[in-house]
Formats: structure tokens, sequence, C-alpha cells
């Protein structure tokens, strides 16, 4: 039995690269998602007004320019919208209410949510890693900890940003076709 002729193997569509679509998406849009990212306005709409972005590092490095000059004020405005770091679904309740009275201190102390960028850290060490830092940082004087929590908040905000264009990779990989992995579940995050 003869077959006919072989059809050339069926590719997907190349769709948009994620950091492209930020390119060229309408400035409201780019900005709400900057926002989700470093919630400041000033900050977002600098990034937006630079685009286009010829790659992920040039973006993440303007995101990072921005972050370094904003003002006091406009710091306290992006650490008040600021979530506390979660801790695992299992932790015990004592560990919560340590946690609680840790930020408490952190907050009467500095007038703000303590942040912090857990990068990496194992969700099982993510607890002792938070309060160990909200335990040293209160021994920082206030403009000491306004610069490391500035640093935290800028670091937090390019993770978010990267995370949200992590598929930026070659057209046709998985992460190119929209398969983006968002870390919402990620402690700092």
């Amino acid at each position: 039995m003869t077959r006919g002729p072989t059809l050339p193997a069926h590719r997907l569509p190349c769709l948009p690269k994620p950091l492209d679509a930020f390119n060229v998406a309408p400035a409201d849009e780019a900005d709400a998602l900057l926002r989700r990212c470093l919630r400041n306005p000033r900050w977002s709409r600098r990034v937006t007004a630079h685009r286009p972005y010829p790659d992920l590092e040039s973006l993440l490095a303007a995101a990072d320019e921005a972050a370094y000059d904003l003002s006091a004020a406009e710091m306290a405005e992006a650490l008040a919208g600021e979530p506390l770091p979660e801790l695992p679904a299992d932790t015990y309740s004592a560990a919560h209410m340590a946690l609680s009275a840790a930020h408490a201190a952190y907050e009467s102390r500095f007038g703000h949510t303590f942040v912090i960028y857990l990068g990496d850290t194992p969700p099982n060490e993510s607890l002792d890693r938070v309060l160990e830092a909200i335990r040293s940082r209160l021994a920082n004087d206030p403009e000491e900890e306004r610069v490391t929590a500035a640093e935290e908040l800028r670091r937090l905000a390019r993770s978010r940003l990267e995370a949200h264009l992590r598929g930026s990779g070659p057209c046709g990989s998985a992460a190119a076709r929209g398969a983006t992995s968002h870390n919402a579940t990620t402690p700092g995050a």
C-alpha cells in the first residue's frame, strides 16, 4: 500500500515574546503590570516611558535605576503598599505569633512594613530567615534601615518583573508560547 505525500510538521504560530508584548502594550497596561512589581506611580511611569527595551536585562537595569532614584516619600509610598512576607501553610501558630510580634516591633520603630527579598530561600527556611532579618534590622538606625529597605524593595521589584517577563526566550520555547510561571507563592515575592 502506498501512502500519499508527507505533510510538513505542524508548527505552532510564533506568539509575541512577553518582552515584545510589554514594549508595545498601551502605556496604562504596562504601567499596571509595573505597579504590581513596585507600588509607586513615578517608578512605573518612568520605566514605561523608556520603552522599547531591546532585551530583558535592559529593562531590569532601567527598573533598578528608576528604583534608586525614588525619594524618601516615594519609597514610603511604595513600602506602604507592600504585603507582609508569607509563611508556609504548615507553620505553627507560635511561629505566626513570633512573626507578628517582630513585625509590630519593626513597624513601631520604622513606620513601615518590613520587606525582604527571599530569593532562592527554601520555603522551610523562610520563617527563620525573616525572623533573623527583622531582629537584625531592628538594630539599624532609621536612615540605615531606609537604605536597607529600599534595596530589598528594589530586589523584590526586579524579581517580580523578571517573573512576569520570564518567557522572553526564543520563539517556540514553552515560555515564549505563554507557559510563563508567576511565582505568586514565593514568600516575599
